[in-house]
């Protein structure tokens, strides 16, 4: 009896390493072929980064029918708001290249605002490398400019930034 404990347990413990080398094998594949893809889809792009608060985007901009992807999904379920939709599109709006360009997009950092205004600010660069004329409307609009506006650190003997402790007369 004491020699199919130790089997029953051998196998208990065997079991469940099986599963895990099999769970890991499966994203590292799927990894690499997504990699792979991805960079077929861009040769010839421009290449540009974009930055706003804490973000950066790592931008590629492709001639296209005005596809955007952005952290390997579409635009319209990485950014649902609206807002955020429009702004990443101001700089084709201003230039009028509505669906003339793919693009594709790796952000990082900070939240979903400022990675939108990340990609506008790196699309912005791409369309200026990509076609140098259009540098005057694009300047005029102000998208080139890199928005360096920050969070304010905490500062020693506040409560936040600004915030100081409460003042009491008595």
């Amino acid at each position: 009896m004491a020699e199919v404990k130790k089997t029953a347990t051998a196998a208990k413990k065997a079991a469940p390493v099986k599963k895990e080398i099999a769970i890991k094998a499966k994203p590292k594949t799927a990894a690499v072929k997504k990699t792979e893809v991805a960079v077929a889809k861009l040769s010839g792009a421009t290449y540009a980064t974009g930055k706003r608060k804490d973000s950066i985007a790592r931008v590629y901009l492709v001639p296209g029918k005005g596809n955007m992807v952005i952290n390997g999904k579409p635009i319209a379920e990485y950014f649902r708001r609206p807002v955020l939709q429009m702004i990443i599109a101001q700089p084709f709006g201003v230039t009028k290249r509505d669906g003339q360009y793919d693009v594709v997009a790796m952000c990082m950092g900070g939240g979903l605002s400022g990675q939108a205004g990340a990609v506008k600010h790196g699309i912005s660069k791409a369309l200026n490398m990509r076609e140098p004329d259009l540098r005057a409307a694009l300047k005029a609009a102000g998208f080139l400019t890199r928005d360096s506006r920050v969070v304010e650190r905490k500062h020693y003997g506040f409560h936040k930034a600004r915030r100081s402790t409460q003042f009491s007369k008595r």
